[in-house]
């Protein structure tokens, strides 16, 4: 068993609303720097730069979960956490089939730019990211479980592209045991905001679009680091 100072909800410059220095050698370098020894990159529908944070990280002791921080068809945030970068391809196939085709204003919303894993740039993309697909909530859980991934909706507790904000309750077929809170509520504040989480697992998470976001982390013990023992660790410990 060892233990991590984990940060699940992590985003780099592929995020439009992203900090242009949130290259692979500053997020690893910052993670480490900050006593933080895992972290799940998951961009706006997005999966393209994780590949080189992982590779960044290599021979590092950060480790690196691969991603994607998915908009549902209701307009409701959520991780969606895989083992290897295969699965993660795989779902981005399906996310990509179901992401209208906006243009992104880069002017309004920012670059969405793909890296390397010095940082150097490799391309923009132009599809605009942050918007809904057309996958529902519902839908979505299933298929990331169904592959082997760890759906949590994300900042639960937030107005903008949160659970509660957006349906007002969760939803009785959601097969969903742990949510992310932000860091901005406690455990206890937030089950007593929204009585409907009492009973489930919640997780603190920075939404890290920059540096300065890595301010703190959740402490797990894993046997090993993959989805499963990540998954059990959260609901044995919060």
């Amino acid at each position: 068993m060892s233990h991590y100072r984990a940060e699940l909800h992590v985003h780099t410059v592929l995020s439009p609303c992203a900090g242009i220095e949130m290259l692979p050698p500053l997020i690893v370098e910052t993670a480490l720097e900050s006593g933080i020894n895992l972290i799940g990159i998951v961009d706006h529908n997005a999966s393209a730069n994780v590949a080189a944070v992982i590779q960044a990280a290599s021979g590092t002791a950060l480790h690196v979960i691969p991603g994607i921080e998915l908009e549902t068809a209701e307009e409701i945030h959520a991780l969606c956490l895989f083992d290897t970068l295969a699965q993660t391809e795989t779902f981005q196939n399906i996310i990509d089939q179901n992401l209208p085709y906006i243009e992104n204003n880069e002017a309004f919303f920012g670059s969405q730019l793909v890296v390397d894993w010095q940082g150097n740039f490799l391309r923009k993309v132009d599809k605009l990211l942050v918007t809904s697909t057309l996958l529902s909530l519902q839908e979505s859980c299933q298929l990331v479980q169904s592959m082997g991934g760890l759906f949590i909706p994300a900042h639960v507790d937030r107005e903008a592209n949160g659970l509660f904000s957006h349906l007002g309750t969760i939803p009785p077929d959601l097969s969903v045991d742990i949510f992310e809170i932000t860091r901005f509520i406690s455990d206890e504040k937030a089950m007593q905001r929204f009585p409907q989480l009492k009973g489930h697992h919640l997780i603190q998470g920075g939404d890290v679009h920059d540096l300065d976001g890595f301010l703190g982390a959740v402490e797990i013990d894993l046997e090993e680091v993959n989805i499963q023992s990540i998954a059990r660790a959260i609901a044995s410990k919060y």
